[in-house]
């Protein structure tokens, strides 16, 4: 599986996980999925629903993850099972 990327808006309620495609259709391999999810109980006691997929190029998953973090989003890691 893809190395991901997270991210959590300021009030700990939305999570966005930021995956490169790691497989090939018709041999392009240039974009990334961006999920958003839900965070269910408290963070870290159980997985985020995730709610929403879309794939985009990578230059504007960059543009979007850079918007995000400038905007108060913040890097996390993935701490649950």
């Amino acid at each position: 599986m893809a190395k991901s990327y997270w991210l959590i808006n300021s009030n700990r309620s939305e999570v966005k996980r930021f995956m490169k495609n790691d497989k090939s259709i018709d041999g392009v391999f240039e974009y990334m999925f961006i999920d958003t999810g839900k965070i269910v109980g408290g963070l870290g006691n159980k997985p985020p629903v995730m709610t929403n997929t879309v794939s985009v190029e990578i230059d504007l998953a960059r543009e979007i993850y850079e918007r995000l973090l400038s905007k108060g989003w913040r890097k996390i890691e993935k701490n649950w099972h």
